[in-house]
């Protein structure tokens, strides 16, 4: 398994991050991350449809918040040819409790905490703190990965014009 060191901080203090880096231009790793209920879901169960991948260490702080909300609304406005994914390595206990707080209803919340599949497949697998790096990516119907961010610091907060703008670009 790829290490990188020197590519994420968190308030300063570097870490180890495990997997390679997704390529815009290729093809977007399958996945298979557990949903609220336990059901497995992979990256085909929305084919044909725009998926934005919001990645998150936590739900339960601050910034991963704000960025779980800031899609929520931002995805309402996008139509139904686009979904967003808000991945995380908590529990799915944790996601559903936090998701029932929030009210939100246009983002799904994915874990990724049995085997950190997705965080070694996507290059966003923290090692020292068995997270997941805050990134976003957008993968077009055909599986494609059309976007990719990997945010360089814990605490700092993605790029969301950007992604948004690839997501209404591809939904026609």
């Amino acid at each position: 398994m790829q290490e990188r060191t020197g590519e994420l901080t968190f308030k300063g203090n570097p870490l180890t991050v495990l997997g390679g880096k997704v390529s815009v231009g290729g093809k977007a790793p399958d996945f298979n991350l557990l949903a609220n209920d336990l059901s497995p879901v992979t990256l085909a169960k929305d084919a044909g449809k725009v998926r934005i991948l919001s990645v998150v260490p936590s739900l339960d702080t601050p910034v991963c918040d704000t960025q779980t909300r800031k899609f929520n609304e931002a995805v309402s406005k996008l139509g139904d040819k686009v979904v967003c994914y808000t991945v995380s390595a908590d529990l799915p206990f944790a996601q559903k409790r936090w998701c029932a707080n929030a009210g939100l209803s246009n983002v799904v919340s994915l874990s990724d905490h049995r085997d950190m599949g997705f965080g070694d497949a996507y290059g966003t697998h923290i090692k020292e703190l068995r997270l997941e790096q805050r990134s976003v990516f957008v993968i077009d119907g055909n599986g494609v990965v059309q976007y990719a961010e990997y945010v360089p610091e814990v605490a700092q907060e993605p790029n969301y014009d950007a992604p948004l703008a690839k997501a209404k670009e591809l939904a026609g």
